[in-house]
């Protein structure tokens, strides 16, 4: 599944997330993207932003879930978004395993319409305090 709509994107990222779909996930992104990952990571490229998002999704993200909250969508012209997407992030754990609470997250992305739905070129997920 593909975001068919800018305003469908958060929704299929979280989805994604959740499944700890790293390829579908990745899948998100134009072949030439890049993206700052949650805790810091950089990727440059759809094959990089897999592998970054599966070690990821494998560590302290493991079991965690995203609840998508207020959503701003700027539409720059035919085909072309800014999105910025807050997300409540709970399930978080650290290395031994116990829960470490929830956090506030914000993603940024500039999407564009191309062929077979809405992509990411740049993506910046970041955690937020309030």
């Amino acid at each position: 599944m593909t975001a068919t709509t800018a305003e469908e994107f958060p929704r299929v990222f979280a989805k994604y997330w959740g499944a700890r779909d790293a390829a579908a996930l990745a899948g998100l992104m134009a072949e030439d993207a890049d993206m700052l990952s949650l805790t810091g990571g950089w990727a440059e490229g759809r094959k990089a932003i897999e592998a970054l998002l599966t070690e990821e999704l494998l560590g302290g993200f493991s079991h965690s879930r995203l609840v998508t909250g207020k959503t701003r969508l700027r539409v720059l012209g035919p085909g072309a978004a800014v999105l910025q997407q807050r997300f409540v992030l709970s399930g978080l754990v650290d290395s031994a395993g116990r829960d470490i609470g929830r956090t506030g997250a914000i993603l940024i992305a500039v999407l564009v319409a191309r062929a077979g739905g809405w992509h990411a070129i740049t993506l910046q997920f970041s955690a937020v305090e309030g």
